[in-house]
């Protein structure tokens, strides 16, 4: 008809849909992101593990660094090193009065040892008397020291050597077991050395016989000062 628009069927549905779709919101997706600071503190969990650790682990990686403070090929050193280092066996140990006395008590000290019959001849005699000097000589230092007497028979002992060693830890132990462990120089008996004992329990020096307190005082002090930031007094 005259005056009248035409149109293409279905034109009006096709422009309606289109109009529709661009009303429609726009939709995204969004893939997960790493969250901030994640591997840090994963970093650092690991870096806590470690420290842990290693405190664990500090005093074995100490015990190892003082058997070799004193190095035979850089220093001057007058006691003999143990190589390997001997650990401290379960010695059947015995007090004066028959009581049993636990091998690990004695740990966590620093030990001056001393070997000897309850007859105690001269070169023993010497050996407590260097023992208990040693110690007193080593100043604010002495409470990390404890002197041991292993007595390797069942004789009793004289009242007036126990009066003058009094501070001593008196203990009777097997001859054969005592030099299972310990071990002297070519030459010499057990009895004629004293035996360094560090906290851990390992048997790390052997002193000569005959020994010149000096000497032996200044091997003691360098092994005191390279341990003084892990090793406390007392047990």
């Amino acid at each position: 008809m005259s005056g009248s628009k035409s149109s293409v069927p279905g034109a009006d549905a096709a422009e309606a849909t289109v109009a529709a779709r661009e009303l429609e919101p726009l939709s995204f997706t969004v893939h997960s992101m790493p969250r901030p600071g994640l591997d840090e503190r994963k970093r650092l969990g690991r870096l806590k593990m470690l420290l842990v650790l290693l405190v664990c682990a500090a005093p074995v990686i100490a015990s190892y660094f003082t058997y070799y403070v004193i190095r035979p090929e850089g220093r001057t050193n007058y006691g003999h090193l143990i190589d390997p280092q001997r650990p401290l066996p379960a010695l059947n140990l015995r007090d004066l009065h028959g009581q049993p006395v636990a091998a690990d008590s004695l740990r966590h000290q620093w030990l001056i040892v001393v070997v000897g019959s309850s007859a105690c001849n001269a070169v023993c005699e010497r050996n407590l008397y260097l023992q208990r000097q040693l110690r007193e000589m080593t100043g604010k230092d002495r409470d990390r020291i404890d002197k041991v007497w292993l007595v390797t028979d069942e004789a009793p002992i004289a009242p007036a050597l126990l009066q003058a060693i009094a501070g001593a830890q008196v203990l009777r132990a097997s001859r054969e077991e005592v030099a299972a462990w310990l071990e002297p120089e070519a030459g010499h008996a057990l009895e004629d050395h004293l035996y360094l004992v560090d906290p851990l329990g390992h048997w790390m020096m052997r002193f000569p016989a005959q020994a010149d307190p000096a000497r032996v005082k200044r091997d003691l002090t360098r092994l005191l000062n390279a341990s003084q930031h892990w090793d406390r007094a007392g047990r």
